[in-house]
């Protein structure tokens, strides 16, 4: 399979898109043309293992890493990815719990993908790929999880410094020698606009063999597209009901790779994006033109994107706002609901949620509302409602200093989080600009 600019006509195979993150006509690399699937074609998926085998064969078509596929995919769902209703929804409503992995949070799964393949494709000790993440929270700690310690890899991560949870902040910084953590005096747009002006920086990319892992990357999106077919499919073989999702969404990575998992024939209904008050994504569904913006601090803070990188290719593949409003919907949450959502689902349903995860519930309750709303004046299509599954990005325990305040208790720590919370912390604090960068780089890695 060959995969396509969002800006010209530039090609590259799968290999070649993992490795240079983006093309280098500063586009993102999309399928040229997208796989379609009967759902007969899963009738004996049993496990997510079944799934992603089969709904990633075609991107690795005429992939050095085909052959070992099975292998990469089995280090990437090494933990569970479960589904569980929410208690008195009689099963219309799921959350799809993303938080089981070694940094307790979503970007598990797309990073430690990344890492299978790209170790496999470019890990050379005597001339390290240097890895670039830009992180407004989980993925930067997801991403040097996944690649601490592999020969032949260098990560770089850069985090807006005192816009993370302490937590985060903890597990952005705590790994081994192959793992550079910059503390950026800025915002995540500052941290993300580095992270491509050094890949477009020709001298800095010829010194470092520099890549990407943040959902820019191919390599972050087909992985994410698995758990939403293989928890789509569950559902519809367990009701005949084809459920919609509703996804919190900063750089739009899990939302797009929820609309690619639908485009390519899985069992989904709406896609519903639920934002924090960085409304950037709902303005432009309403009418707005897209223009980047300064992004707002909210508790919601690995949400806090100001320019999405993703809706680059979102309007590639679906068009402008007229068009991508047949595709998805956006509801933005401010943090007065965050904060009131989080103590609901916990005296209602019994269970903490991180501020991310609140933005979703919230946006589901008011779908529930509309609905009701059509139901009731007779503007409903034939009085059903839609099933709705959640999704559950991060652990609570990682963002402990609002959660537990709201629910009057403490959250109890997953094993690989307390474990994370007794290494040593290691970084360097940079002004936001690639100058610092490059310094940073330059001392770090020359030692």
């Amino acid at each position: 399979m060959k995969f396509r600019s969002t800006r010209s006509e530039q090609q590259a195979t799968l290999d070649e898109a993992l490795v240079s993150g983006i093309a280098k006509d500063g586009g993102l690399f999309l399928p040229e043309t997208l796989p379609s699937f009967e759902l007969a074609q899963f009738a004996d998926a049993g496990s997510i293992h079944d799934v992603a085998s089969i709904l990633l064969e075609p991107f690795f078509d005429d992939s050095v890493l085909a052959p070992e596929l099975d292998a990469i995919i089995a280090e990437t769902f090494s933990f569970p990815i479960p589904v569980s209703e929410l208690p008195g929804t009689a099963g219309r409503a799921r959350l799809l719990e993303l938080f089981h992995g070694p940094t307790a949070a979503f970007k598990d799964v797309g990073a430690g993908f990344l890492a299978a393949c790209m170790s496999r494709l470019q890990g050379d000790p005597d001339n390290p790929l240097t890895v670039l993440v830009a992180t407004s929270g989980d993925t930067g700690g997801a991403v040097a999880a996944a690649f601490d310690g592999r020969a032949g890899m260098r990560v770089v991560v850069l985090y807006p410094d005192g816009r993370v949870s302490d937590r985060q902040a903890q597990q952005l910084t705590c790994w081994g020698d192959n793992v550079l953590s910059l503390a950026v005096q800025g915002s995540f747009d500052d941290c993300q606009a580095m992270a491509k002006a050094a890949m477009a920086d020709a001298s800095l990319a010829g010194k470092y063999r520099f890549s990407s892992a943040n959902s820019i990357n191919i390599g972050r999106l087909l992985p994410q597209c698995i758990y939403y077919a293989d928890a789509s499919l569950r559902h519809f073989r367990e009701t005949g009901r084809k459920p919609g999702f509703v996804v919190p969404t900063g750089n739009l990575g899990n939302g797009l790779a929820c609309c690619l998992a639908r485009v390519c024939g899985l069992p989904i209904s709406r896609i519903v994006l639920a934002t924090n008050a960085n409304r950037i994504i709902p303005d432009y569904l309403a009418g707005e033109e897209w223009l980047p913006r300064d992004s707002i601090r909210t508790l919601a803070s690995a949400m806090d994107v100001g320019n999405p990188s993703n809706m680059e290719r979102l309007r590639y593949l679906f068009g402008d706002a007229d068009r991508l409003r047949e595709t998805v919907t956006a509801i933005s949450v401010s943090d007065t609901d965050i904060e009131a959502e989080i103590m609901r689902n916990f005296e209602e349903f019994g269970i903490a949620t991180c501020p991310h995860t609140a933005t979703a519930t919230f946006a589901w309750r008011q779908l529930l509302a509309d609905e009701d709303s059509q139901q009731t004046s007779g503007n409903g299509s034939d009085g059903n409602s839609f099933d709705w599954i959640i999704v559950a990005t991060a652990h609570a325990a990682k963002f402990e200093t609002i959660v537990e305040p709201l629910i009057g208790q403490e959250v109890p720590l997953p094993e690989e989080l307390a474990s994370i919370l007794t290494r040593t912390r290691r970084y360097i604090e940079i002004e936001p600009d690639l100058q610092s960068m490059a310094m940073a780089m330059d001392h770090s890695f020359s030692e």
